[in-house]
């Protein structure tokens, strides 16, 4: 794919969705940090399901450790993985108290450090709670990059990678939401809705699929 056609598939994005967002839902970089750890192979909507409820009650590392794993299992138990993930975040919530003064710290190296949290955790809360031009590659945006041969790679920090490379400063701190939200609903892993896409005549998959077929 050259410059040229990557660059209009990105102004279509923006013109359709200039100002995309996530779709879990927080108010603060620590509720962020704790929605994003817990969505690793979960679904947004089972997370906000299971914040709805929690942040109301604890939303801040003081609060969420004084609950303890146990209490946190309570609320979270609806979540796939969810002991561990309890752990991790008690464990965060520890970290953060000692080390952050309860704040998520705005640095890649300080985030990475933290229970549950890896490179593409830390690049969705340096990107949607500190506006940094990252690009965390989900299953999504690493299936939309390859099979639109927008950014191949052969793993998500391939791609990762090479997003960086080829997306214009212009776009990198919203391209990621853009991909997310295209491979969800349009496209998708098993069947792509290619004659709803609006970037059907750009993307170079050879295997395009529509309804009557």
């Amino acid at each position: 794919m050259n410059t040229e056609k990557r660059r209009r598939i990105l102004e279509i994005f923006r013109d359709n969705n200039p100002k995309p967002e996530t779709e879990l839902n927080f108010s603060s970089p620590f509720e962020l940090l704790v929605a994003v750890t817990l969505s690793a192979q979960a679904t947004d909507v089972s997370v906000n399901k299971a914040t709805d409820k929690l942040f109301p009650v604890a939303n801040t590392a003081q609060a969420i450790y004084d609950l303890g794993v146990e209490g946190l299992k309570e609320y979270i138990k609806t979540i796939g993985l969810y002991n561990n993930k309890a752990i991790n975040v008690i464990k965060a919530c520890e970290i953060l108290l000692e080390k952050h003064g309860g704040e998520v710290p705005e640095d890649r190296e300080a985030l990475e450090a933290l229970p549950g949290v890896g490179r593409k955790t830390a690049n969705v809360v340096l990107n949607t709670a500190f506006g940094w031009p990252t690009i965390a590659v989900d299953t999504h945006i690493f299936r939309v990059a390859n099979r639109t041969k927008f950014a191949m790679g052969k793993n998500v920090d391939q791609v990762e990678q090479k997003m960086l490379k080829v997306v214009p400063a212009e776009f990198k701190v919203d391209v990621h939401h853009w991909f997310i939200l295209h491979g969800r609903y349009t496209c998708v892993a098993r069947k792509p809705r290619c004659g709803s896409c609006l970037i059907e005549n750009l993307c170079e998959f050879k295997e395009k699929v529509y309804p009557d077929e």
